[in-house]
């Protein structure tokens, strides 16, 4: 493994990895374009939140958390504080979830007593690929065979038999046969009608009409003898919990609530394949229930997030648990396709969407491209710049590239010149189903990888043909078994290594809902797809050792991982070039490994910290032998991938960290390590941040063991190159493809914002009526109230706004919230309901609360947000930023 990254053309990977930087505009937009309106947003309190108190339930009585909760609800009330409590809990959390305004909240928390108090996220359903092309189908079994499941099963006998699961996800279709009599608990928490902010009403059975979850758990271990489908822990039980309807969102305290049934109902494996991105903080209450739950015995597995394509520090939720196992996606080994043959013998695999004609077998065609197209044209096809000549592809198969416009619109233009059939082919690695087609084509549509287009090109010019065949053949992705491009970065905001492993998550063919296609099966594409692979394996090691203990299971399995290589944007792999640590984790799941490697790492994993407090890090991992032979092992430094670039923009790297192993240089040669039959040994373990490193990069690697027995292991670690306070929370937003000042200062009545420092030659005033921001819209109203909108760059540990008087003296504390989420992106041309790009905080114009609030008197005010930055020290001013708005006048009527 070592010698293979020695080989690697650096100046070749430099010149591909150099193409992949993206600048951002810095232009400043002119503030006559400032429209409110052109944000598309409104001032938006946040209402639902969580109350957590000081006692950790795990660690006291039932009786004891009763009475702590009872104290706070007469505090409340003695007080006057406004609330309405939702749901409580004292198994894995101690509070509440509750309604309330941002002013009661802000008191609530300052109550003796109270922990600390947080938003309650919304959970979007997952959002996950489906196929819809009756084209591509890879078995599941090839997806088994990457972890090793397949052979555990037939060699090892290892079915998840007496292991109980939980899947909390959008239910489990009772009716399939995937799981029949294997149900042994099920809980409705919400009903089909549910979505976030509506009132649930659950049905008397978990049933699913979502189809995600029935897919998860047909992974972790669906059996159907008529389909020949298994899962990879076939005979386990499940419990089904059922967190959303059949559409919409759900929110963090009903998956709390269902996590506490999962543990009263016993199960022992708990699968969540839900998150909520950008909220990577341990802290956070469902990551820290996680955390609570492996505390008291049951293995979470959870999924790192599918918003790879949105930079670094982009996963979130459960997922972020300290001794919860994280898991990353990678891309199924084989597809199932149908096919063409070409003039030269070879076969070439293809995939259709939705809407033209199938193709039909055995006619074959002579196959043509519009003059002058090379595998760099995007636009042939395109209307306005790449039509095709009237007559020109009549009775011909025409060659397209992706890109530029449409599917429909270049299928349409080929149409209308004559094609008998279009061949699509990708702009990246991978098959693209053609979407967006309909019925108005009458002539075959295929879809084939970027490889095969650019072969089929090169033979254009000597007369090449085609050949329509009957059935599908099997044929190896072409980005198999490499990270799937949607998986989501690590680290933590605390800078703790996450994701922990990799399991297979692109085009994954499990159990589906029958009530939603017919055959029972669908193919899905996600890390919802590649936990369920971790959580049976973990049944299966539970089948094997079934004392081994809970927190024990993360490092057993990421021990015996295997890694992935980088596979970069242009699709080229570089085969011993480890991808990112903050994305693979440990590498692969490797079952059979697990099952058979008997030494142990403590910790599992290394996380560094930031480079600017520790020039070096010393770290010690003991390998502890459970087994009386003596293993003695070589062990070397293998580096990964460094992260450069942005926050939302990262590049590749390679510049390396370096390490000793026991006084030893570990990237020069073998250090040998012998760990005694039942017995310990300790590696003391130096790393040095990579000097070459572009700051803020965030770099990892592995330490290698390898032992003549067979026993390989890694331990991964992982560190940010500078100092991490150095990165900028409050940033600015792009608008209109131009950078401006953010935050700024929203007034909606004028239609317009103030950005940070801008001179105002108007005073700014608020009447605290209702105004209709659209004039089209007259019945649409909102406040004409202050409020700040501001671009969260980075994750931030507690977030206080202030009102201020006219000479900058505080007046009171508005608002304080904890464990802040980074913004999805930072330009508002890529911002959607499920990406936000920036964040609001109102000020409704009164002072004090509950029975005390009063309107504000007529005058000047500001408002400040200050905002403490992820493992930042209150006590260091710049560890904090501070941002106050121009002045501006209350003035009702």
């Amino acid at each position: 493994m070592k010698n293979t990254v020695k080989s690697l053309s650096l100046l070749s990977l430099a010149l591909i990895l150099g193409a992949c930087g993206n600048s951002a505009p810095t232009a400043t937009a002119p503030a006559s374009t400032n429209r409110v309106s052109t944000l598309k947003t409104m001032p938006n309190e946040q209402t639902l939140w969580f109350v957590e108190l000081t006692g950790d339930p795990t660690a006291l009585s039932v009786q004891s958390v009763s009475s702590q909760q009872a104290g706070f609800r007469a505090q409340a009330a003695q007080q006057g504080i406004r609330y309405q409590e939702v749901r409580s809990f004292q198994t894995l959390f101690n509070g509440f979830s509750v309604q309330a305004s941002e002013a009661e909240i802000n008191r609530m928390g300052r109550l003796p007593g109270v922990l600390g108090v947080y938003p309650v996220g919304v959970i979007q359903k997952p959002q996950v690929q489906r196929d819809l092309s009756a084209d591509l189908r890879p078995d599941m079994f090839s997806a088994i065979n990457m972890t090793g499941a397949s052979f555990a099963q037939n060699e090892l006998g290892l079915t998840g038999k007496g292991v109980k699961v939980g899947v909390i996800d959008t239910g489990v279709d009772l009716e399939h046969p995937a799981f029949a009599g294997r149900v042994v608990a099920q809980y409705d928490f919400v009903g089909d009608d549910y979505d976030f902010g509506l009132t649930p009403k659950p049905d008397p059975i978990a049933d699913d009409c979502g189809g995600h979850g029935t897919h998860v758990a047909g992974i972790v271990g669906g059996a159907d003898a008529s389909r020949n489908f298994k899962g990879v822990a076939p005979e386990v039980s499940f419990g089904a919990y059922r967190v959303f309807g059949c559409d919409g969102s759900t929110s963090e305290d009903i998956m709390i609530a269902a996590m506490e049934q999962a543990y009263k109902d016993g199960m022992q494996v708990v699968n969540l394949s839900i998150g909520s991105a950008f909220t990577n903080w341990e802290s956070a209450p469902s990551a820290k229930v996680g955390s609570r739950m492996v505390k008291k015995g049951m293995i979470v597995v959870a999924s790192a997030g599918n918003s790879g394509a949105n930079g670094q520090y982009s996963m979130g939720g459960v997922t972020m648990g300290d001794n919860v196992i994280s898991v990353a996606s990678v891309s199924n080994t084989e597809i199932e396709v149908s096919n063409f043959v070409l003039s030269d013998g070879s076969s070439v695999g293809y995939v259709t969407g939705d809407g033209p004609p199938a193709a039909k077998s055995d006619v074959t065609l002579a196959i043509t491209k519009k003059p002058g197209h090379t595998p760099t044209t995007t636009n042939d096809g395109c209307t306005a710049s790449g039509g095709f000549a009237a007559g020109s592809l009549t009775g011909k198969a025409v060659l397209i590239q992706r890109g530029a416009c449409t599917f429909l619109e270049k299928a349409t233009n080929a149409q209308n010149a004559g094609a008998s059939a279009v061949v699509l082919y990708n702009n990246t690695a991978g098959y693209q189903v053609p979407g967006g087609l309909n019925s108005s084509l009458t002539i075959p549509v295929v879809s084939v990888s970027r490889a095969d287009g650019i072969k089929i090109d090169g033979l254009i010019a000597s007369g090449v043909s085609l050949t329509f065949k009957a059935g599908k053949i099997s044929i190896p992705s072409p980005t198999a078994n490499t990270l799937d491009t949607f998986t989501s970065y690590g680290m933590s905001a605390e800078l703790e290594l996450k994701p922990d492993i990799a399991a297979p998550g692109g085009n994954i063919r499990s159990a589906y809902p029958l009530t939603v296609v017919a055959d029972g099966y669908a193919t899905l594409s996600g890390t919802s797809m590649a936990a369920p692979h971790v959580a049976g394996a973990a049944a299966l090691m539970l089948q094997a050792y079934p004392n081994m203990k809970a927190k024990d299971m993360r490092g057993l399995l990421m021990n015996s991982a295997t890694l992935r290589w980088y596979r970069a944007a242009s699709g080229t792999l570089f085969t011993g070039l480890p991808d990112y640590v903050q994305r693979q984790g440990a590498g692969m799941v490797d079952i059979v490994g697990s099952y058979h490697n008997t030494v142990r790492a403590t910790p599992n994993k290394l996380s560094l910290g930031e480079s600017a407090s520790f020039a070096t890090r010393n770290k010690v991992v003991v390998l502890k032998n459970t087994f009386s032979r003596t293993e003695t092992f070589k062990a070397y430094h293998y580096p990964a991938l460094t992260i450069g670039g942005t926050t939302v923009a990262p590049s590749p790297s390679q510049a390396y960290a370096t390490m000793t192993i026991n006084g030893q240089d570990a990237d020069k040669a073998d250090v040998m390590v012998t760990v005694p039959g039942n017995g310990e040994t300790e590696l003391n373990v130096v790393i040095t941040p990579p000097a070459g490193a572009p700051d803020k990069a965030q770099y990892g690697g592995y330490i290698v063991l390898e032992s003549n027995s067979g026993q390989n292991m890694v331990i991964p670690y992982g560190g940010f190159k500078g100092d991490y306070q150095s990165i900028q929370v409050l940033g600015n937003l792009i608008v209109n493809g131009a950078s401006q000042n953010f935050p700024a200062l929203a007034d909606d009545a004028a239609d317009t914002y103030y950005t940070e420092g801008q001179v105002v030659a108007t005073p700014i005033d608020y009447t605290f009526k209702e105004v209709a921001l659209d004039p089209s819209k007259p019945t649409e109203l909102t406040l004409d109230a202050p409020y700040i909108i501001a671009q969260m760059s980075h994750q931030s540990r507690r977030l206080t706004m202030e009102l201020l008087d006219a000479n900058g003296n505080v007046i009171e504390t508005l608002a304080t919230a904890n464990y802040l989420s980074r913004n999805c992106t930072n330009n508002l041309a890529s911002a959607s309901d499920t990406c936000r790009a920036f964040n609001t905080y109102s000020w409704n114009g009164k002072v004090g609360s509950g029975n005390n609030a009063t309107n504000a008197a007529n005058g000047t005010y500001q408002l400040r947000l200050k905002v403490l930055k992820a493992l930042g020290d209150e006590s260091v001013a710049s560890d904090t930023e501070v941002y106050t708005t121009q002045k501006f006048t209350v003035a009702r009527p």
